[in-house]
């Protein structure tokens, strides 16, 4: 994402604005402050960002004020379930901190989506203050999701070509609806961004495509529908992190570390299987936790840390017709390289990863064997 100028932050276009309906809201309505001619009494209270979004936004957009402050996007539900899964509720408050200082200004309000950049990378208007109803995959969507997201779509990652769909000029609204962003319907009661069913799935475009005997394409006819995901096939390499680390400077400015970085691409055992997700076999992420991430804050924030898998289950924004482990059948099969084993495990890796290690490839007796039952 280019800079944007320190003028460019704030300034409001004015023949720009004056075409949009909410030029005809006073700006005090929205930001605070007080309407004076007094400059620095105007501003004394006033609102960096529209945060508050049933009282603010939510006062004209009843239908999705609410269900958007209390959306993934605007809380930490997902982050609190799985850190509190290694904790103990003593020290929630503590984790509760924390946040406070190194994720809080992730998460999107409103105008973090619809009017300017997200404050995680500096905030600033995106034009000249103008709504604008569909985000900007660049100034908005990837500015947030864009060490992982970002550059996989893109295709920045040296030799490995970008998202098919990046290539068809979708943007992210192609996918992802403003009901799901807004965590209305099903997408409302979501604890985690994998609870319930998939929203998208290929399928919602690919409607004609489908895994079995009923299927016209080979390689999708000899897999059962429950064996894996999708992405197993037709994702590829993608960014894993290992050991972040949080903490603040002697003036109290949060910063992070990260001990390793790689790029690879990993099948093992689905960790969030279920009716909804029934594949055994998924892409897996290493995702930066470490037992010792938060030391910072306190010692020992995480005593129950091997009670979840430290590779995760992954779907990448990198999607391919071909990939090389679906090129031929031994790309796949019998091919240890691109599975989780435990020999590719640190020690320290082994136990929470338990339930998501495969032990070897699957080779083509064990399939054959599989397709016999």
């Amino acid at each position: 994402m280019a800079p944007v100028e320190p003028w460019e932050r704030v300034w409001i276009d004015a023949e720009l604005f004056e075409q949009d309906i909410h030029s005809y809201i006073n700006c005090t309505i929205c930001h605070g402050g007080q309407n004076v001619d007094d400059m620095e009494a105007a501003h004394e209270d006033i609102k960096e960002s529209v945060v508050d979004s049933p009282e603010v936004c939510g006062r004209c957009h009843v239908d999705v004020g609410l269900p958007a402050w209390n959306s993934l996007h605007n809380t930490l539900r997902g982050y609190d379930d799985v850190l509190y899964e290694r904790s103990i509720p003593e020290y929630h408050a503590t984790i509760e901190e924390m946040e406070s200082y190194h994720c809080n200004d992730c998460h999107a309000t409103c105008g973090d989506c619809h009017v300017s950049q997200p404050s995680s990378v500096g905030g600033g208007l995106v034009e000249g203050h103008v709504f604008n109803r569909t985000p900007s995959m660049a100034r908005n969507c990837t500015a947030c999701h864009g060490s992982r997201i970002k550059d996989e779509y893109y295709g920045a990652h040296e030799g490995i070509p970008s998202d098919v769909h990046f290539r068809a000029r979708m943007s992210c609204t192609d996918c992802h609806s403003g009901d799901q962003m807004h965590g209305m319907g099903a997408a409302g009661e979501a604890n985690h961004r994998y609870d319930g069913p998939p929203d998208p799935t290929c399928q919602s475009c690919h409607d004609d495509i489908v895994m079995g005997a009923e299927s016209e394409i080979e390689e999708h006819m000899i897999h059962d529908e429950n064996n894996m995901s999708c992405q197993v096939c037709h994702s590829t390499q993608y960014t894993n992190c290992v050991g972040c680390h949080v903490a603040r400077t002697e003036t109290d400015v949060p910063f992070y570390t990260v001990e390793d970085h790689f790029l690879g691409f990993y099948i093992g055992r689905n960790p969030e299987r279920s009716e909804d997700r029934p594949w055994e076999y998924v892409p897996l992420r290493r995702v930066p936790i470490a037992p010792d991430v938060f030391s910072f804050y306190g010692e020992d924030l995480m005593p129950n840390f091997n009670d979840r898998p430290t590779w995760a289950y992954a779907t990448p924004h990198n999607i391919q017709r071909i990939t090389p482990q679906a090129e031929s059948c031994y790309n796949c099969h019998e091919n240890d390289d691109i599975f989780l084993t435990r020999e590719r495990l640190a020690r320290t890796d082994r136990l929470p990863n338990r339930d998501v290690i495969v032990d070897r490839a699957p080779g083509m007796t064990d399939w054959r064997e599989e397709r016999e039952e």
